[in-house]
């Protein structure tokens, strides 16, 4: 736990010197400023890359992994997709071994590289938006299903093409995560709704739509037995939801409620932002039913690093401003000590941190 600590710490202080600028000015020099920019982000992306890809046996989804890819090698059934199997095949063939640290070590870098990007270019305030990225535990879940991650981050980086209409962008890259881990696909109808200028009848036939989540669970869940049929008779049909995501999704509708004129009402970005969080509140309370209905979540909630930010920048009121910077920080703070707290248990198990630097490799100690 120390090092995750002091990686989080070290990386947000990191980030203050960031300040987004273009890359370069009027002629073809680089600015000091710009010169600081730089290396600041190279620090924190290698700092965060060499993290996640030294470690071994780290993340609930690493042994699955190893086996998935295990099983790819030898021309086996796996229910992954065509992107993550050809990925593997490519890389095993190149390396002319079963070559798995490899593997992770490309999602690390993409992943990372994709989000630290994506917050670069899109947040009204950088340090404030990776702030969150890190006290959300986004970069430790990234860790786990590491195909789910790296399409999250391809989903997140769509978003100005969404905001642009520049649709074929849009739908090509996100076809392209689908390649990886096909819950993707979703964010295509969620994305473009929350981009459209919803009108007072709009919302009424929305929410009357809602409410057939309550009487036609089985059609759902029939629907998505064809979408993923390895689901059948398993243990991912039972469905659940997350009181914390409630409460998250909860907490900002009401927060973007009371600032909404200042804030969103005549901001495109902000109010696709709203509506990704109105949606994610949707879901959370009515469709508990669907199976992992956190993964369809997560794209719609990521993007409370940015409109989080966005929203205390437009509150008038110094003191609000103030008042509110300081609450969400708070809160941040408390869900990273909460999620580290749940570090060594099924489902997250980042604990105990182990890396390959230290450790003898055996295949057999993990495919016993």
């Amino acid at each position: 736990m120390p090092l995750y600590i002091i990686v989080a710490v070290t990386t947000v202080l990191m980030a203050f010197l960031i300040n987004p600028i273009p890359l370069k000015n009027s002629g073809n020099t680089i600015t000091r400023k710009q010169m600081l920019n730089i290396s600041a982000l190279i620090f924190i992306f290698t700092t965060l890359f060499l993290v996640s890809a030294l470690r071994l046996n780290v993340g609930n989804d690493y042994v699955k992994y190893m086996q998935f890819m295990h099983l790819v090698n030898h021309n086996s059934y796996v229910p992954t997709e065509i992107g993550f199997n050809l990925l593997v095949k490519i890389i095993y063939g190149l390396s002319g071994a079963e070559n798995f640290l490899l593997v992770f070590a490309f999602y690390s870098f993409a992943t990372i590289l994709l989000f630290l990007r994506t917050i670069y270019r899109n947040s009204e305030n950088f340090v404030f938006s990776f702030f969150l990225f890190m006290a959300f535990g986004l970069y430790f879940q990234s860790f786990s299903t590491v195909r789910y991650y790296f399409a999250l981050a391809i989903a997140l980086f769509t978003i100005p093409y969404v905001l642009k209409k520049k649709w074929l962008p849009f739908l090509l890259m996100i076809l392209l995560a689908s390649t990886f881990h096909k819950s993707a696909l979703v964010v295509i109808p969620l994305y473009i709704f929350a981009s459209l200028e919803w009108k007072r009848w709009m919302l009424i036939l929305a929410g009357l739509a809602c409410t057939t989540l309550f009487f036609l669970q089985d059609f759902y869940l029939r629907l998505l037995v064809l979408v993923y049929p390895t689901y059948r008779e398993t243990e991912y049909l039972e469905g659940g939801t997350s009181i914390i995501n409630i409460i998250r999704c909860g907490a900002v509708l009401v927060f973007s409620l009371i600032y909404y004129r200042q804030a969103i009402k005549d901001n495109i970005r902000n109010k696709f932002y709203f509506y990704l969080n109105l949606f994610a509140f949707v879901l959370y309370t009515c469709a508990s039913f669907i199976p992992v209905i956190s993964r369809i979540g997560y794209f719609l909630t990521v993007t409370h690093i940015f409109f989080l930010p966005a929203i205390v920048k437009h509150i008038e009121d110094k003191k609000q401003r103030y008042f509110f910077t300081g609450a969400i920080i708070a809160a941040g703070i408390l869900y990273f000590i909460m999620y580290m707290i749940k570090a060594r248990y099924d489902g997250v198990r980042l604990l105990p941190y182990q890396t390959f630097l230290f450790n003898e490799i055996s295949l057999e100690r993990f495919f016993a």
